[in-house]
């Protein structure tokens, strides 16, 4: 189902549900103008079809006691697909790594990294990361402060795209 077979209710279907996943289905029918059993098949559909990949609460780290927030810039030795796809399921086994992602350029990979305290993440850098296999380089910037930080797309950017090529 790529993104031009999705109708106008499909696609506010989404911004809703991406601004608040918890609403119940009645809400959200009642936001996009379609009764509930119809709706109620459109995001079952649109979970089928992989467009919505699963609901998450927004939690604050702070709060829950995570006060450090680190991006990593790795820095393989080999690019080599095995060493990848290696260094990537690395990454899915570390609590302390919360986003990984593969970039194209200078270094290979930026992970976003929460810890409770610098020394919690030091000891993550010195004993894991810079230890492990094929890493060659490591930089990381400590965060001061989050500007922004929204999740998914903004739609109303898809929506004029879709409006202009109509």
């Amino acid at each position: 189902m790529p993104t031009s077979r999705l109708d106008p209710i499909d696609r506010k279907i989404l911004a809703e549900l991406q601004a608040d996943g918890r609403m119940t289905n009645v809400e959200l029918a009642r936001r996009v103008g379609i009764s509930a059993p119809p709706c109620l098949r459109r995001v079952r559909t649109l979970e089928e079809a992989g467009y919505i990949t699963g609901y998450h609460a927004d939690v604050d780290t702070r709060e829950l006691g995570f006060e450090v927030r680190v991006f990593a810039m790795v820095g393989l030795q080999s690019q080599a697909e095995a060493d990848l796809s290696a260094f990537e399921e690395r990454c899915r086994n570390w609590p302390l790594v919360r986003e990984c992602h593969m970039l194209n350029g200078e270094v290979d990979f930026m992970l976003k990294c929460v810890a409770p305290d610098l020394s919690t993440f030091q000891s993550f850098l010195t004993s894991e990361l810079l230890t492990a296999p094929n890493v060659g380089s490591v930089k990381t910037s400590l965060v001061i402060r989050v500007a922004k930080d929204e999740p998914g797309v903004p739609f109303e950017v898809l929506e004029e795209r879709l409006s202009r090529s109509a």
